[in-house]
């Protein structure tokens, strides 16, 4: 694999993957790959708009919450609207050898998927947190997580994933492995933060099993089976998600930095890129099927655009 330190780093990067040696043997696969792809910019910009209107007419959540899960929508949005047509772009421009629209579209797909990708991940690693603290918190938890602490935590996140995208011009190396980090740290965060409300919920279930079985349940408890495995359900079926979409990418990247590049590692590659844009499609559909009020604003939505098109 080409030398990516010190000079020429931007240079040996389009050199690399704009050249016809690359697509030897899998101009199938490319398409293939752009058609899924297509069919994915339409999924992930339909649903999340969806979403997010759903969301502004949505007031029984609780407003930093809400403003997490617009936030990642928002993100999942532009993603579909423009990481996916561009990704599409620079497989089509590598099979049609147009090197100049191939080299464009190469730079603008790795900082914007970059920083929308970034930006997604760390929301819904906050979204997790948030989640173990209103557990953990209690009652307190309204008086710590505030609107303004999460307009500035989500802020300080748009400002480091477009600080670091940009690096790209500098050194390449520095993204690079601000993608890897980044995406091992927001998986092991989420992990602790699901495990920990996973095993807080099944300890609070034991406790309140011993009480009934010894006489002395407390009404004050809630004893509510349905929603406790509900819950749980919920933090993992979000948590696979992100692990399936996500973790695929950062490891075929390592090894395509530590093997070099070939037509068939290449290819392997590219899939896991669009299995990680095909999170921002997935992720209106887990919160619609997992969260009621979502699903219900939603459904609201959708009922009165049927009606005003009739």
């Amino acid at each position: 694999m080409a030398n990516f330190s010190e000079d020429g780093n931007k240079k040996t990067y389009k050199q690399l993957f704009c050249s016809a040696e690359l697509t030897g043997g899998i101009h199938y696969q490319l398409i293939c790959l752009s058609v899924l792809n297509s069919f994915l910019f339409v999924t992930a910009s339909l649903g999340n708009t969806l979403i997010l209107v759903a969301l502004y007419k949505e007031s029984s959540l609780h407003p930093p919450t809400k403003l997490l899960f617009r936030c990642l929508t928002t993100s999942d949005l532009c993603v579909g609207l423009v990481s996916e047509p561009l990704i599409v772009i620079y497989w089509l421009s590598l099979l049609s050898e147009r090197w100049d629209i191939c080299r464009c579209s190469l730079t603008l797909s790795f900082i914007i998927a970059t920083t929308l990708c970034s930006v997604s991940l760390l929301t819904l690693t906050t979204i997790s947190v948030d989640r173990l603290l209103a557990l953990l918190l209690g009652l307190r938890y309204r008086h710590v997580v505030t609107l303004k602490r999460i307009r500035i935590t989500l802020a300080v996140f748009w400002v480091l994933s477009i600080s670091c995208s940009m690096v790209y011009f500098w050194n390449y190396v520095i993204t690079l492995w601000y993608r890897y980090i980044g995406i091992l740290l927001c998986l092991v965060i989420s992990v602790f933060s699901y495990g920990k409300i996973f095993f807080s919920l099944r300890q609070h279930q034991s406790q309140v099993q011993a009480q009934v079985e010894g006489g002395q349940f407390n009404q004050s408890i809630p004893l509510n089976i349905a929603r406790y495995r509900k819950a749980v359900s919920s933090a993992l079926w979000l948590q696979l998600t992100v692990v399936v979409c996500y973790l695929p990418y950062g490891i075929a990247n390592a090894l395509t930095t530590q093997q070099g590049l070939s037509p068939s590692v290449f290819i392997v590659r590219e899939a896991t890129v669009t299995l990680l844009f095909l999170n921002s499609s997935l992720n209106p559909i887990l919160y619609c099927w997992k969260i009621r009020e979502v699903r219900q604003a939603v459904k609201d939505t959708i009922r009165h655009i049927c009606c005003s098109s009739n």
